[in-house]
């Protein structure tokens, strides 16, 4: 098992960047029809992604020495990992993304929260996320509220959780905001998109890059 007991411990030495973990919902509900859409929501949310990597690759272009890594995974009845965590490079990303499974089977928030924590763990940088992409409620395994509060226990807040409720309502995850996490509602494909950038570029790029700004060197 993987050190679920242990404390949060940065296994090597950590530099300016940010690891990103995307969870994406892979559940039976992600094969329904995006709202205002004909295609079904698996297909608008791996779109939206696509999208959101384009923007990386601009940020990784102008920022050389920031690193950013980035591990997928996905998760129905149980989570896999579909991208291990890693620096981030577009074809990659573009490969992982092409390989998420068809949409069948339950939601296991939680269990994907925690299948990702170690590797965020180990990634090396500063500034750890996780961004769960989900259109519906934890229905197997531990809940990602019990999950969500042993991370930011256990990382002493240095992993952010984000999530957009994609076409499901943002009030399942107000516990968030008790972790210093957030989540963003998102009913269609534009508004996904427009939540995951939101996010990703508006905080996560952000935050990481103007964090190593003030604290070149807090070791």
């Amino acid at each position: 098992d993987e050190d679920t007991s242990a404390p949060y411990q940065a296994e090597v030495e950590e530099g300016l960047g940010a690891a990103v973990a995307i969870l994406v919902d892979t559940s039976g509900s992600m094969k329904d029809e995006a709202p205002g859409d004909s295609r079904p929501k698996a297909v608008v949310a791996r779109e939206a992604l696509e999208a959101m990597f384009d923007a990386t690759e601009a940020f990784v272009a102008k920022r050389p020495e920031f690193a950013v890594k980035v591990g997928i995974y996905n998760f129905s009845s149980d989570a896999s990992t579909v991208l291990p965590m890693r620096t981030f490079d577009r074809v990659a990303v573009r490969d992982a993304l092409a390989r998420l499974p068809r949409p069948g089977g339950g939601t296991a928030i939680g269990e994907a929260m925690r299948a990702a924590r170690p590797d965020l763990y180990r990634a090396g940088v500063f500034r750890k996320y996780l961004l769960v992409v989900t259109d519906g409620e934890n229905t197997s395994g531990r809940s990602p509220e019990y999950v969500a509060r042993e991370i930011f226990q256990k990382s002493e807040h240095g992993v952010q959780i984000y999530f957009v409720a994609f076409d499901t309502s943002a009030d399942r995850f107000s516990f968030l905001k008790d972790v210093q996490g957030d989540v963003i509602g998102a009913h269609s494909g534009p508004e996904l998109r427009k939540a995951l950038d939101e996010i990703y570029q508006g905080r996560i790029l952000a935050e990481a890059s103007t964090l190593g700004e003030r604290e070149p060197e807090s070791r």
